[in-house]
């Protein structure tokens, strides 16, 4: 089985055009980022002053109780927005007309409708027909309908790269098409997007920043209230930047692990031919 259920394995020729974009794109970023330090030295932005506070247990507690909240939102949407993708997937592989064309409904309409969007309906629509939910649900609830599409197509193909043989053998031994696809194509489709699952979360953990929109504690909304307090507002940006990216990047990482240990197990053993 591909390493990837989502695309194909590219070639000798399309990994070395990936290796040059890559190298091009790493030299454009690296003239940018030299850019923007020389413009902000030129306006005193990187003395060591601005940058103190910074050194203070306080502020890195205040940014730490936001970070707390854009991990809580993030864990409570990675979870119900992974189980109802699932339950959507399995609707929009249903044998049953009616529950394939629902399923296959909402995951279009929810894919194209923009997150912040979503967040406007919970914040100002829901309320005037009385359902005022608390803040962090405005977040949650928003992130949910939108990466509930997104996890479904994930699992969907994961689904649909398994071999036919697969859930043929299952029905050959007795069991029924919920069980088959329960207790053998499932599990199997879950490790390989495994992988694919992890780099959505990173997607998602971005998408949290949007909860300084409803005013939710999270470590964008913390960012802001620290900026306008310290007026350090390069400076606080910067910090709440790098953090992001560190949650990221452990999120990559872990992304990456998973692709290659779903490689050795799904690697087909070389036998060795006896003369």
């Amino acid at each position: 089985m591909s390493a990837s259920v989502l695309f194909d394995e590219p070639g000798p020729r399309g990994r070395r055009r990936i290796r040059i974009a890559s190298i091009v794109t790493v030299v454009v970023l690296v003239v940018v980022v030299a850019l923007a330090l020389r413009v902000f030295a030129s306006h005193g932005q990187l003395d060591a002053a601005k940058w103190q506070p910074f050194g203070q247990w306080p502020i890195w507690k205040y940014l730490f109780v936001g970070l707390r909240g854009t991990l809580q939102a993030a864990a409570l949407v990675a979870v119900l927005g992974g189980a109802f993708g699932l339950v959507l997937a399995l609707g929009r592989l249903s044998p049953v007309r009616p529950i394939r064309w629902l399923a296959t409904a909402y995951i279009e309409i929810a894919r194209t409708l923009p997150v912040l969007l979503l967040i406007y309906v919970t914040l100002f629509a829901l309320p005037a027909y009385g359902l005022n939910l608390p803040l962090l649900w405005k977040l949650v609830l928003p992130l949910t309908v939108a990466n509930a599409a997104a996890f479904a197509e994930i699992f969907r193909a994961g689904i649909l790269s398994m071999p036919r043989g697969q859930n043929e053998a299952a029905l050959s031994l007795g069991m029924t098409r919920v069980q088959s696809m329960r207790l053998v194509v499932l599990p199997q489709a879950l490790r390989a997007v495994a992988p694919s699952v992890v780099s959505q979360l990173v997607s998602l953990l971005k998408d949290t920043s949007l909860g300084y929109i409803v005013a939710f504690t999270e470590l964008l909304y913390r960012a802001q209230v620290l900026a306008a307090y310290n007026h350090l507002l390069v400076q606080t940006y910067i910090v709440v930047t790098l953090v992001y990216l560190v949650c990221n990047l452990l999120l990559s990482g872990a992304a990456h692990r998973l692709q290659t240990f779903t490689r050795r197990r799904t690697a087909a053993p070389v036998v060795e031919k006896t003369p």
